[in-house]
């Protein structure tokens, strides 16, 4: 199962702390938004990903992982499914060392892809969800 319970209390509580948010605009009605807000205050930082590369939180935006001058941790996956697998390839070559597709954003080929090059994942679960258990 991609979510079991161990590797998302690895993934948040060991992996590092710079998350991508990839989806993540000044839009506060998105879910994105708010799970950046809780992410935040769980000792994250965020950093937002979206081609409008806008300041999200007080935290700079990038238009692409590529643009992102700076190791990230996790990359954090707010797009639809179909477009998911691309963002789970660009953080394998950013050198993430995990990727989280939130709930709804199931890709299997992507799952597959992202373990077999030794990254830690899950899929169709919220962070914003799982961290308040975690501590």
């Amino acid at each position: 199962m991609h979510s079991e319970t161990e590797t998302v209390r690895k993934i948040l509580n060991e992996l590092g702390d710079t998350w991508a948010i990839v989806g993540l605009s000044s839009n506060e009605r998105r879910a994105a938004y708010r799970v950046a807000e809780v992410l935040q205050r769980y000792g994250k930082r965020i950093v937002p990903v979206h081609p409008k590369a806008e300041t999200v939180h007080g935290e700079q935006g990038f238009p692409s992982l590529e643009a992102i001058p700076f190791d990230v941790d996790v990359v954090d996956v707010f797009v639809n499914s179909d477009l998911a697998g691309a963002v789970a390839d660009e953080a394998v070559a950013k050198g993430a060392k995990a990727v989280w597709f939130q709930l709804g954003v199931i890709d299997e080929q992507a799952y597959e892809r992202t373990r077999a090059a030794g990254l830690e994942m899950v899929m169709d679960r919220c962070p914003a969800i799982e961290i308040p258990s975690l501590r």
